[in-house]
Order: C-alpha cells, then structure tokens, then sequence
C-alpha cells in the first residue's frame, strides 16, 4: 500500500517542518478501537483515547497511539526524556512542556496527501500534568509527601497513530517523522513502519472475547483517609467557609486496591461500566492510567478557547418520566444552582485571563447532560484566545479546575495540603493531547484508575459548602469511586 507522500515530497516538506507525517488511511469496518489497541500497542508505550457524546453516542473519533516517538517525563522539578538524542531545555516541567510543543512544526493536513477527512488529532504529545504541577503556577507552602513515586507529568510524543474515524469506517495510520540529518533514511523508516503496522491489523487480537460483565463486586480497598477523619475534614472545612477564607472547597479520598497488572483489561471494563466523553487509557513502563471522565478541562480549537464545567448531579431515573422529575429537581435546586454558578464565574474568570477583551461568553447555561447512571448541571464558556498565547498559557491560567480545588483557588489548593495526608498525583491533573497545530483537548482527570506494580488506585472528592451534611459528603467519596473499582474487580474476567 502506497504511503501518502512520495520521497521527494518529504524531502521537501522535511526542509520546511521539523516533524512531517506520513500516512496511509485503510478499511475499519472490521476493527474496534480496543482490538486495534491490543493489535498494535499490546503491553508496550502508548495510548487509546475514545468519547460517548452524550452519554449515549460513541464519538466520531477514536485514536490509537503505538511506539511513541520519545516520552518526557518530571519528577521533583526534573524533566527527563527516554532519548537522550532530545535536547531537553532548561525550566520547571511547564516551562519544558512549552518549549518542545513550540519547537516542532508540521504541514497543514492538506500538504500531508492523504484524501481524507482530518482528524482532530494527528501529531503533538498525549499524556498528562499531575495535580501536582499547580506548585510551577502558585506557590503553596505545605506539599504533601509523594508516597508512590509517579511522575508529575508523562507525555509521549506521538510516532505511530491511528485515527479511527467511525463516521468513514476508516482506519488513517500515520508515522510522525521527526526530521533528522537524513530524511531519506527517516522516510524509509517510516514506510516500514506503516507496513509492519498494516501487518499487524490482519493478526488476530489476543484479547480475550469474555461474557457480559456484572459490576456487583468491589475489590478490598484501603484508603488514605477514614471515615470519621474525612467528617472531621468536612466540618473543619465549613468553618473556614464561615470565617470567609473560602467559598468551597474539594478534599478528597484515594482508594488502593490490588491489581492484576491487565491495563487494558481494566479500561475495557471501565468503557463499559462509565463511558464518558472523555475515555482515555494511556499505557507506560513508569505508571499507567485508565479514565472515564465526564470533565472538560481546556479545549483550544482553531483559536477558541472553552471550559465546561460541571456541579450539581442526581441519579438516572429508571424510566423518562423519572429522569425529568429529577431534572426539574436538581435544575430547581437553589445550593446546586449556586454552586454552579460559581464555577461559571471562575471558569470565565479563568478564560479572561487567555482571551480577547469582550471575547468570553457563556454558550451554554446550566443545561443537563445525561450519562450512564448520573445527570449532570454543564454550562458552557469560550473565549477567542488572544494572539501569541499558547497552549500551556492556557493550562496555566485554568488549572487546575475550580471543580476539584474550590474558590478562591489558591487558598482552596492550601486548605487540601492540610486535609490531605500523601500528594494527589494525576487525579485532578489534566490528561489530553496537545498537538503542533495548535489545537488541545484535555479533561480532568476524575474517574481514573491510577496503575502502577500490583497496585491501582482510585481518588474522588466532594465539593463542600457552607450547609454541606458530613456523611453525605464522605457517601459521595465513596458513590463517585465506586465505578472504577468494580471496574477493576470486573477486569478480572478479561485478563489477556
């Protein structure tokens, strides 16, 4: 199969843009993006990400990340990369992050040859910012200790994608070329590359079929924070709300359970139990982290800029007439409508500080989105994101979202190094991608399993207010959690 580009086209194209992808789009309509996951990364580097629009619509978009061009990663202020052929420059993580995504260009998609729609991802880096990296935007004085070792950020650099495109029925692979001192040698390397990869689509996958899952079991747990600590938490937390320090604030719970050490396993299970708009799986030798959330973090799409955010939730009703009644209930709410109001303003606040003067609007107010067992309270917020910002500009000024902090932010994020006994760690970090075209996507990193040995760990919080009830905060922990272990229970069944 011929590749999209002839060499001379490269070589041509490889004088112009330091990364030039070269692709070949083929037949989906006998894959999935899991048996294309398992076909193509296996156990090695690499990443799947997937949508359910809705609660109820797969997206049009599924990608498949295998052999990543190289991976950075950060601990304890230090940047490393698994190539030591990549100048790693001088800065905290953020400030490295920003560089390497500002260093790499590549042709628009049109120059690329390849006749078909393009996808909103096809080069850039996927990964994600701990919670922690907040420490390299404000300066909060009390971190607390890192009990597991996990790097404060990991982004692979995309080599090999594929753009599962369910819309076509087609399958683009693509090789991102980093151009190096022979584009000759490097394009002949990324035909091989395409070919072994077309190769491997034909082998069947060794995953195995399994039966319809039951999610009625919960692994045994441990947790960093008992239950009469966490009401403690909480009535201190009210306390400082009436003294006027905070407005609300989001501690936490994180929950470990043994793993068998099956990441796929555990995120098919996940898809099923919660599908999201944001599914996301991305696979390393350093940790690895399954998700399903249902949070924008920051979007930036040919210069737009959005958040969404999400407070207020009920349960799915059993019938129609059950979900409007809840509906009307939780739209009607007058602490649910406050909080959430809240999070507009900081999420506007937050935009202002990246967009054009006037630009900010609120697309979308307090409309309820459905999901698999819960509804959501979601508004909408865009701005156009003034010239010369660029993507972790915008990270910088959202994060980390007002959803899992609080408000006001910073003396929030002080109150959660005191409640808090070990660091957060990805939860309520960002995961995403950030491509060379200057396009991002990136959710919060809530309903994730956090893998690493024979340990996975799951994290959730509550939003408290001024009338927030003690033991229905700490139910909530544990309600919000709840998916994603029996995830991992349920994973069992599907081990490769």
């Amino acid at each position: 199969m011929e590749p999209s580009l002839t060499l001379d086209r490269f070589c041509d194209l490889a004088t112009r843009f330091a990364v030039v992808p070269l692709a070949v789009a083929v037949l989906g309509d006998i894959h999935t993006p899991v048996s294309v996951f398992d076909q193509l990364v296996g156990t090695d580097e690499g990443f799947l990400l997937e949508s359910v629009e809705g609660g109820e619509r797969w997206g049009r978009w599924s990608f498949i990340g295998w052999d990543p061009a190289f991976t950075v990663s950060a601990r304890n202020g230090i940047t490393t990369c698994s190539d030591p052929g990549v100048d790693i420059p001088e800065g905290d993580p953020l400030e490295v992050l920003e560089s390497l995504i500002g260093r790499y260009t590549v042709p628009p998609w049109d120059e690329i040859g390849v006749h078909v729609p393009r996808p909103p991802l096809h080069s850039g880096a996927v990964g994600y910012l701990s919670y922690d990296t907040v420490r390299y935007i404000e300066t909060l004085p009390n971190r607390p200790p890192d009990d597991r070792g996990l790097p404060e950020m990991l982004w692979q650099f995309v080599g090999g994608l594929a753009a599962f495109d369910r819309l076509t029925n087609s399958i683009t692979l693509i090789r991102n070329v980093f151009v190096g001192d022979d584009p000759e040698a490097d394009y002949l390397e990324a035909v091989r590359h395409l070919d072994v990869a077309i190769e491997r689509l034909t082998v069947s996958p060794s995953i195995a079929v399994g039966s319809v899952l039951e999610f009625d079991e919960l692994p045994e747990t441990t947790q960093t924070i008992e239950r009469d600590v966490f009401m403690a938490v909480v009535d201190r937390a009210i306390t400082e709300i009436r003294d006027g320090e905070v407005f609300q604030v989001v501690p936490s719970i994180r929950f470990a359970a043994e793993f068998n050490g099956d990441t796929l396993a555990v995120y098919r299970a996940l898809r099923i139990v919660n599908p999201s708009p944001y599914m996301f799986l991305l696979q390393s030798g350093e940790v690895s982290i399954a998700g399903s959330s249902p949070e924008l973090m920051s979007r930036v799409r040919d210069g737009v800029v959005y958040s969404r955010p999400i407070a207020g939730t009920r349960p799915r009703g059993a019938t129609d007439e059950e979900d409007r009644s809840l509906e009307a209930e939780l739209l009607a709410d007058p602490k649910e409508r406050a909080e959430h109001v809240m999070l507009i303003d900081l999420a506007r606040n937050d935009l202002g500080k990246v967009s054009t003067f006037g630009s900010v609007v609120v697309d979308d107010l307090m409309v309820i989105e459905r999901y698999s067992h819960v509804m959501h309270i979601v508004s909408g917020v865009s701005g156009e994101l003034v010239d010369g910002i660029g993507l972790v500009d915008v990270l910088r000024a959202t994060f980390p979202h007002g959803t899992v902090s609080g408000a006001p932010k910073v003396r929030a994020m002080e109150l959660i190094d005191e409640f808090e006994p070990v660091a957060r760690g990805p939860y309520a970090g960002a995961v995403g991608y950030l491509d060379f075209s200057g396009n991002m996507d990136t959710a919060i990193a809530l309903r994730t399993c956090v893998m690493k040995g024979s340990t996975a760990w799951v994290q959730a919080g509550a939003g408290i207010v001024v009338d927030s009830d003690a033991a229905r905060e700490y139910d909530e922990c544990v309600n919000k959690a709840r998916a994603v272990l029996a995830a991992i229970a349920a994973s069992r069944e599907l081990e490769r």
